[in-house]
């Protein structure tokens, strides 16, 4: 046969069947008697809107029409959105990573348009976070639905059934097996639904997930930022910071009480009180009061933001858009589904970095913004040793990174020991309300940690404008200004430049705290000098448990300082004969870059994960924890209360030879003659000829 007519034939044999597939299953939805949309028809505005917005599945806008779409009600009366996607061949159902999860993104964290555009399930789960990022629906049911004729003509289909949620972070679940759709019909649905209800993740799968959507920050505002600083002249660093924290602000809206602010409502028009910043400013406005801030607070952030959004540059319309519309859209778009899916991470404080990272850091000042990578802040959480009743404060807050760690943590640990669902809500809402407290000067650095705490479900009430060490009384600062906050967990990560490298934060945070545990990271040479009276001062009242040397290039890019972790307990004086353990944690397990347009700029290479974990319970139990780390690692010894620089120790090296070490240097010297003997053999050899 000629090798072209057998090419047609194969290629003829593989012809899809997507119109059977859509045929048949259309049929189903049909006989269940539900009210479905085909691809040309629309569903509801919002939804029909947001599939519109949202990147296609080639990249481009517009194009996102899922084959079928419904939009169902359960009992409680909650709405599901139904999106269905249909292909025609037999391997095409769906394409997972290596960990089991649908693979829309690639090695470098971007859209794996092939994969979206090719499988059934991929092109469903694309669609479902369009309605993730654009409305107000946070629990969307994907389907995907291909097949084949068999040798006898006969179809054999497969489905593909997703739950995607904020729940999943967007990136999905199988619900289970299903041979039709009859799960979608009224008499079934509600039974599926509790199917859904049932679905959940580990926390290792959930924290899995975070890392990837980290990944993905990352990379959007490194987009944004790149945008922003070429084609969006005229905003100084400060506007640029306000400009976010206000658009991100105006669009997360509040059910049933203040609708989310949408793209299109800005009209930019010149008209008085009507411009894009007082209509943004309104919203904003709006919100906080359903957030029940106090007065003052409330008044402080919005003239902050004001200045800016009612700037007459950001508002003047040319080619019929303002400024501040071009940049609103571009945060929506480019940034809006990572906080409206609730992602518990210190998103600000990632902006933060990102962003001051355009000035290079030419101002001293700037460079003691630095802010505490995520995986840090946890460290320190842990190592503070919080817990849901935990008390947590942060006298230099920048991001509130350190709080949204803390906070994390208080929350996982409630739902792990509360079983009461009444009791669960009660306890988050007042580990929010009461149990964080942290204090920023910078007004710009503030506002970022304002915005974070918004995100995290608003932990913001006691995030405090002030001097920690010259304006702060203890006292909480809002709703309960009169009563001290009961802190028995300090976290920090000091301003270098200050008085003795920052550990004048820590002298009075640790002077107003009856109780507790405190984990600091500073400059290392705090702990060999360069704060020896502050640090005699400290011991007085407190023990010293753990001196934690980090890697040196834990702020690559940011800044260069070799930092330590200091752990202590609080209102017990250091005695002479007490153990500290001394760990050198130099080799982290992660592999760090400080490359400008790399997607990930830390990989963990070795046991990351598990070597942090280690370092927690090596602090807290001993050296029966020692599993990856070594004993050159990790030591156990006094320090002096008197001295204050002898803080940074390592464990001492045994230089007495041992019997192995006198059997290999005799086997190195062996064999060094040996292999001088047969070089000179071969010599003599040569000369002679052979």
């Amino acid at each position: 046969m000629n090798k072209n007519k057998k090419i047609m034939i194969m290629a003829k044999s593989v012809q899809s069947i997507e119109p059977n597939i859509a045929d048949l299953a259309n049929g189903w939805l049909k006989s269940y008697k539900l009210d479905y949309k085909l691809e040309q028809e629309s569903l509801n505005t919002e939804i029909d809107k947001a599939l519109s917005d949202y990147f296609s599945k080639n990249g481009g806008s517009g194009a996102n029409r899922p084959d079928a779409k419904l939009l169902l009600q359960d009992k409680k009366l909650n709405y599901y959105p139904v999106l269905i996607e249909y292909k025609g061949y037999k391997d095409k159902l769906v394409k997972l990573d290596a960990d089991g999860r649908v693979e829309n993104k690639n090695a470098k964290n971007e859209p794996n348009f092939k994969n979206i555009n090719s499988y059934a399930v991929n092109g469903a789960v694309h669609y479902a976070n369009a309605l993730l990022h654009y409305t107000s629906y946070t629990e969307i049911i994907a389907i995907g639905m291909t097949g084949y004729k068999d040798e006898f003509g006969k179809i054999q289909h497969q489905i593909g059934v997703y739950y995607v949620s904020r729940k999943n972070l967007g990136v999905g679940q199988e619900v289970g097996t299903f041979t039709d759709l009859s799960f979608l019909a009224p008499n079934n649905f509600d039974a599926f639904i509790e199917k859904i209800e049932s679905l959940s993740l580990t926390q290792e799968e959930l924290d899995n997930l975070k890392a990837k959507r980290e990944q993905e920050i990352t990379a959007s505002l490194v987009k944004l930022n790149n945008h922003i600083y070429q084609n969006e002249k005229g905003l100084g660093e400060n506007d640029r910071v306000y400009l976010v924290a206000a658009s991100i602000i105006a669009t997360l809206g509040i059910a049933g009480k203040v609708s989310p602010l949408e793209k299109e409502d800005l009209k930019s028009s010149v008209e008085q009180g009507n411009t894009d910043g007082e209509i943004i400013l309104r919203k904003i406005i709006a919100f906080l009061k359903e957030k029940n801030l106090p007065d003052a607070k409330r008044g402080l952030i919005i003239r902050t933001l004001q200045n800016t959004l009612t700037a007459e540059n950001v508002n003047k319309v040319e080619n019929g858009e303002s400024q501040l519309k071009r940049v609103f859209t571009n945060i929506v778009d480019d940034l809006g589904i990572y906080y409206k899916i609730g992602l518990t991470t210190d998103f600000t404080g990632k902006l933060f970095n990102e962003m001051y990272g355009w000035l290079g850091f030419s101002q001293d000042k700037l460079n003691d913004v630095v802010l505490t990578p995520s995986y840090v802040a946890t460290l320190l959480v842990k190592l503070a040793r919080v817990n849901k009743d935990s008390y947590v404060w942060d006298f230099a807050t920048g991001s509130a990174g350190l709080l949204v760690a803390a906070m994390n943590e208080m929350l996982v640990d409630a739902k792990n020991n509360i079983d009461s669902p009444n009791e669960l809500a009660k306890k988050e809402a007042r580990i929010k309300a009461e149990q964080l407290l942290g204090i920023e000067l910078l007004p710009s650095v503030y506002m970022l940690a304002i915005l974070n705490m918004i995100l995290m479900g608003d932990g913001s009430s006691n995030i405090l404008n002030k001097d920690s060490l010259k304006d702060f009384d203890g006292k909480y600062g809002y709703g309960k200004p009169k009563e001290q906050f009961p802190a028995d967990a300090f976290v920090l990560n000091p301003p270098y430049s200050s008085l003795g490298n920052g550990m004048n934060f820590v002298e009075k945070a640790l002077s107003m705290m009856q109780k507790g545990y405190a984990a600091i990271i500073i400059q290392s040479s705090t702990g060999s000098g360069r704060a020896t009276e502050y640090n005699k001062r400290i011991l007085k009242r407190n023990t010293l448990l753990a001196s934690i040397k980090m890697p040196s290039d834990l702020f690559i890019g940011k800044s260069n300082v070799q930092t330590n972790i200091y752990v202590f307990r609080i209102n017990e004086a250091h005695k002479k004969d007490d153990v500290v353990k001394f760990i050198d944690f130099s080799i982290d397990g992660y592999t760090r870059s400080n490359r400008r347009k790399a997607s990930v700029n830390i990989k963990d290479t070795d046991h990351a994960k598990e070597r942090y974990e280690e370092v927690v319970n090596l602090v807290r139990f001993g050296k029966n924890k020692l599993k990856i780390l070594t004993e050159k690692e990790y030591h156990e010894g006094t320090i002096d209360p008197q001295n204050g620089a002898d803080w940074n120790q390592i464990a001492p090296i045994d230089t007495k030879p041992t019997l192995a070490d006198f059997k290999k240097t005799v086997s190195d010297y062996l064999a060094w003659e040996v292999s001088n003997l047969l070089k000179q053999k071969a010599n003599e050899e040569d000369s002679l000829g052979k």
